[in-house]
């Protein structure tokens, strides 16, 4: 266990090695000269747009040593340009060199509009075809455009070109994922999904996710989601195409695939394609993840294509009765790890020798403890003081703080076959100030207004997300991220389309799994977030003229009490927590030590 944390942090400290990125960016400006291109677009993407991808395609880490989740870079001949979000902005300050790469916010000052003002006149600006969506190519497009230069397809990636070492293709073997966890064969998934096809011929499946719920299978090709790369065509008449690597194929999983599907090898998706372009057939693409490559392709045949959310998506977002019961059983056990850690922390934290990397190397082991966890869902944001006011806060070697008196936030969650799980706790080292506990229970409050809201059917995220925020708005304060996030079954930690935000659009519907984690962070000082998980479910109310829906909390671990100030909690709040409370230890007191039994009985006790 130590031994895994050891190389991770080892290879992440080589990685973002500043020094290593002026050599890299002078042999990238030297392919790009070679091939007439003055500029280049290096998003943190690959063929899928998926949040975490395999080695081989962190190309904006390799080139600048920013290993954030999302980003960009721009290449120019004289200038270079690095975009990265609000959550990254001390990690890109501490990974990449603005004497190489100029920092800028991705939102506020996105590379399209820095392209605009800097494109040289008459300049050819590079893109790998197969790393954006069409969507993404028509802004820069336009960008380029504004500043009298032109937007080029190139191929292969001038930085493959140049990373000699560049990892291979990820050929992780693929597992089925059993009828009995799936609630559904594939089968008749695939035909549900034709089901849904009547303007079309069928429906080409760039998203990995989609195509790992819709053929019921599970791989290991990217960290933290159990992703087996791979493509699909899914026609409404005929039989549906998978592209997945052989190598990946045990015999046993080949015969159940074909007995689904044609199998081929991805490297006859293209020709496939052209095949029923020239055959006139209407296809949908994804809108979130087809790459520019493959529709320019189809159109170039003659064929006909719309770009459109993937049906598979909400499909895939509307838990089944067989994927709810994993997920409860999967957050049973995870709540049994959470609070043997926390009964642990409680002891050691005291005696000022954990740091944030020794915590987060606990976690796990009690997780790995359970004999189940099959990954970590993201890498463990484990965070005391100033660190914890960094929402996506990523300790290394060099920030690695040890836990005094103050706060301690941990957010982490795991991959168990049954379930994915999000848990974030803030813990109280010490006797906590006046003003951690009135901002914890601000936040607190919005929690249980999420937890316990009532709606009707149809209600989107955005109409929910202020219930959140209402008592840290009632002190003047805020969070700058969504209140929640959808969630898998044993595949993403971060699901769509379902989320609770201003940006939340789609109405939550039964059986949508989605975190509920409002927020509070004091720059330089300590910060706040409680997470749980919820199910939508119908809620029955007498009397009602509409049907309504509700949550159910599925996640199982104590809120520290210590960092309550109960002066600000109604009475139906504190009947919510105590009922909470006494849940938590119902369903857990047999599944933990004795030890951390006794810690649980009094985390758990009453407030008044």
């Amino acid at each position: 266990m130590a031994q895994k944390f050891e190389s991770l942090f080892q290879s992440f400290s080589e990685t973002t090695d500043p020094s290593r990125a002026k050599p890299r960016l002078a042999a990238l400006r030297e392919e790009l000269a070679r091939r007439t291109l003055d500029g280049f677009i290096a998003p943190r993407a690959d063929e899928h747009q998926n949040e975490y991808v395999a080695p081989g395609a962190e190309r904006l880490a390799w080139l600048t040593g920013f290993t954030g989740s999302a980003g960009a870079a721009v290449v120019l001949a004289d200038r270079a340009a690095i975009f990265v979000d609000g959550r990254y902005t001390i990690q890109a300050r501490d990974q990449v060199d603005p004497s190489l790469f100029a920092p800028h916010d991705l939102i506020a000052n996105p590379p399209a509009r820095w392209l605009a003002q800097h494109a040289p006149k008459g300049g050819r600006i590079g893109y790998d075809p197969w790393l954006h969506t069409p969507a993404q190519v028509e802004v820069l497009r336009k960008a380029a455009v504004s500043a009298g230069a032109e937007m080029v397809a190139v191929e292969p990636n001038p930085i493959d070109a140049v990373w000699a070492d560049r990892p291979h293709e990820p050929t992780a073997p693929v597992l089925l994922h059993a009828d009995r966890l799936a609630g559904e064969t594939a089968a008749d998934k695939l035909a549900r999904i034709a089901g849904t096809l009547e303007k079309y011929d069928g429906l080409v499946v760039s998203d990995p996710h989609a195509v790992a719920w819709a053929f019921n299978i599970r791989g290991g090709d990217v960290a933290h989601t159990p992703l087996p790369m791979s493509w699909a065509i899914i026609s409404r008449k005929n039989r549906p195409k998978l592209y997945i690597a052989g190598a990946k194929l045990s015999n046993v999983v080949r015969a159940a695939l074909e007995d689904i599907a044609d199998v081929h090898e991805p490297a006859a998706l293209e020709p496939d394609l052209a095949a029923l372009a020239r055959d006139r057939n209407k296809l949908l693409f994804d809108s979130a993840t087809a790459p520019e490559k493959l529709l320019t392709l189809y159109r170039a045949a003659g064929g006909e294509a719309d770009i459109a959310a993937d049906p598979i998506a909400l499909m895939k977002a509307r838990k089944n009765a067989a994927e709810l019961r994993g997920a409860r059983a999967a957050h049973l056990r995870d709540g049994a790890a959470m609070v043997e850690f926390l009964a642990w922390f409680s002891s050691e934290a005291p005696k000022g020798k954990l740091t944030e990397i020794s915590a987060a190397q606990a976690l796990e082991t009690f997780r790995r403890a359970t004999g189940k966890l099959a990954e970590i869902s993201f890498p463990t944001i484990s965070a005391f003081g100033p660190h914890a006011a960094l929402p996506h806060y990523r300790v290394t070697e060099r920030s690695n703080l040890r836990i005094r008196k103050g706060v301690y936030l941990v957010d982490s969650g795991a991959q168990y076959l049954d379930g994915t799980t999000d848990i974030t706790r803030t813990i109280s080292v010490g006797r906590p100030t006046a003003v951690m506990r009135e901002k914890n229970t601000r936040v607190l409050k919005g929690h249980i207004a999420i937890a316990t809201a009532v709606f009707p059917k149809g209600t989107t995220g955005a109409q929910l997300d202020s219930f959140a925020r209402r008592s840290l708005w009632e002190a003047g304060c805020d969070f700058d991220h969504g209140t929640g996030h959808g969630v898998g079954a044993y595949l993403s930690v971060h699901e769509g389309p379902q989320r609770i935000s201003k940006l939340g659009t789609v109405p939550l519907e039964p059986g949508m799994i989605l975190s509920n984690e409002p927020g509070y962070y004091k720059e330089g000082a300590f910060g706040i977030r409680i997470e749980t998980l919820l199910v939508v479910e119908k809620r029955a109310i007498k009397g009602a003229e509409r049907e309504m829906h509700g949550f159910e909390t599925i996640t199982l671990a104590p809120i520290d009490k210590a960092l309550i100030d109960t002066k600000l909690l109604t009475r139906t709040e504190i009947a919510w927590l105590n009922a909470y409370h006494a849940g938590v230890y119902t369903k857990l007191e047999g599944k933990v030590s004795a030890s951390a039994r006794k810690w649980l009985r009094a985390a758990t006790t009453k407030i008044r």
